[in-house]
């Protein structure tokens, strides 16, 4: 699939997770859809993580 693109981010707390989450989707651009998330916690001390799954698109054109 082309432009398929992951990212992964992390965070020892989960309301940081949260928020870089937040921030990482606001600052998608319009032409880019989520296609997964995905969520995993462990390690001593916790840490979460979530792995994001996007894939860019062509604009809709009526």
């Amino acid at each position: 699939m082309k432009g398929v693109r992951f990212r992964i981010l992390t965070a020892q707390d989960p309301d940081l997770l949260q928020e870089r989450l937040n921030r990482f989707v606001e600052e998608l651009p319009e032409e880019v859809v989520l296609v997964e998330v995905r969520f995993s916690v462990g390690g001593t001390p916790p840490v979460y993580a979530a792995l994001v799954q996007y894939k860019e698109v062509e604009p809709w054109k009526e």
